[in-house]
């Protein structure tokens, strides 16, 4: 990474982002699930949402041929499941505990939120593609505490 691009990167990294998992699934493969920072509602009407995936991603010929995906906002407990999904070549989402959602998409059991979302629209942006869905169900916990990411750490909101 060049010196320039790092700079840029710890300049981003300022700004504290929560951590969500994208689940999916495509006929003829096991689900899967990857860790995300770059998250956002985009609209109340309709009701849109997106996340941006690196053009590099080994999920990237799922989530370009998926017609349905989930937003997962997860718990500060959730760190090991974030570290897990993140890894290139590690998306499976066995040992995780989820439930199939409306559209047969998995969402995580114990997510703060899921969003399940059909996919409204991609985007190439540079090295990423912004994938915008379309929320057409929801769910949500009454509490508990997001996990967050600051400059290359996890952290949780003070107690």
């Amino acid at each position: 990474m060049s010196d320039e691009k790092r700079r840029f990167r710890n300049a981003l990294g300022w700004f504290t982002t929560g951590v969500v998992v994208i689940t999916t699934r495509v006929e003829g493969r096991e689900p899967l699930g990857i860790t995300v920072n770059s998250f956002s509602s985009v609209s109340l009407e309709p009701p849109l949402l997106l996340w941006c995936l690196d053009k590099g991603s080994d999920t990237l010929p799922v989530f370009e041929q998926c017609d349905y995906f989930t937003v997962n906002i997860l718990h500060e407990d959730h760190q090991e499941t974030s570290n897990q999904l993140s890894r290139r070549g590690d998306h499976s989402l066995a040992g995780v505990d989820v439930r199939a959602g409306e559209t047969d998409v998995p969402y995580l059991a114990e997510a703060l939120a899921h969003f399940e979302c059909k996919v409204y629209a991609r985007h190439e942006a540079g090295d990423h593609i912004i994938m915008i869905g379309e929320v057409i169900g929801f769910d949500h916990k009454e509490d508990g505490r997001p996990l967050l990411y600051h400059r290359g750490a996890y952290h949780a909101l003070p107690k």
